[in-house]
């Protein structure tokens, strides 16, 4: 309890690492029990799914979710479905980000990739079906007075389609190579890794039913957070060892990928990251408090840095 008696803790007195324990395992029991068993019939597709979606991870993108929700003063627990929805998206976008194709990593969240283990065509596969997955886990939510299972899967299908997190893929892909503008870097990350941010706690506030004025403030909130977490993945592709990292280091130099400290240089890339995500923290300001979980996310996104 606050000393103001409100129930709300302050940030300093919030426990990150308790909450995304148990934001963590309430994902993974509710994955286990979305998700076909490894042994269903075609065995080899379910446990590569299987595989990849239980390899680990902190589930950032399921946590963002839940905490929205709890903002909105709706509960973890009614959420759970967007969120897996969420991981599910995030999961199969990494599988196919892997393959030889695309980024060509051997490693993710430290144990080798999927297309290392069940081979290339099983991968892609598996990607396919996390991502149809997703559609079928997220309607198993409540809609809403204000949100129809209809906008709740129009806001999924934006958020991983064409227009956001393939139109980063592409944009990443193509500017392999180049000599890329910060403007046009920016880009790539407001999709490939922005977008889904921003739609996880998107879906956290509509299955709170919340109001449109803290849809905007948690649309600003996973925008600011989004750009700010791939820019300081920048920063540890140059900055740590592959097992710190939990996948292969230095591939963005490797590949000669743009990145914020190849364009702009490591200090002012980790300004930059400061600078986004105190626009996040002021975004949160319409919570009046409520939101303490999402601030301590955004806190924790920020020290991976350090």
């Amino acid at each position: 309890m606050s000393p103001d008696g409100s129930g709300v803790r302050p940030a300093e007195e919030f426990d990150i690492s308790e909450y995304l324990k148990h934001s963590t395992d309430a994902v993974n029991a509710a994955l286990d029990r979305f998700l076909p068993r490894a042994k269903t019939r075609p065995a080899t597709i379910h446990s590569a799914m299987r595989y990849s979606l239980f390899a680990g991870g902190k589930r950032l993108r399921p946590a963002l979710c839940l905490a929205a929700a709890e903002a909105c003063g709706g509960s973890r627990e009614a959420a759970l479905p967007f969120a897996c929805a969420v991981e599910c998206i995030h999961t199969y976008s990494l599988i196919h980000d892997d393959l030889p194709a695309m980024d060509n990593d051997d490693f993710r969240r430290g144990k080798p990739t999927n297309h290392k283990v069940y081979g290339e065509g099983i991968a892609i596969l598996a990607g396919d079906g996390l991502l149809t997955q997703a559609f079928e886990i997220v309607v198993q939510g409540k809609a809403t007075s204000r949100y129809s299972h209809q906008t709740i899967v129009l806001e999924l299908a934006r958020a991983a389609g064409s227009l956001q997190l393939i139109a980063g893929q592409v944009a990443d892909l193509e500017g392999e190579g180049k000599p890329l503008s910060q403007r046009e870097l920016r880009f790539i990350h407001e999709r490939k890794t922005s977008a889904l941010l921003c739609c996880s706690v998107r879906l956290g506030g509509m299955n709170a039913n919340c109001t449109p004025a803290q849809l905007n403030a948690l649309s600003d909130f996973g925008y600011y957070v989004g750009l700010a977490f791939q820019v300081i993945d920048d920063i540890l592709d140059v900055t740590q060892t592959s097992e710190q990292l939990g996948k292969t280091a230095g591939k963005d130099v490797t590949a000669q990928k743009a990145t914020y400290p190849s364009i702009v240089g490591l200090e002012k890339s980790r300004k930059i990251a400061k600078q986004l995500t105190d626009k996040a923290f002021r975004s949160l300001q319409p919570f009046k408090g409520k939101a303490v979980a999402l601030d301590a996310l955004a806190r924790y996104l920020l020290e991976r840095n350090k």
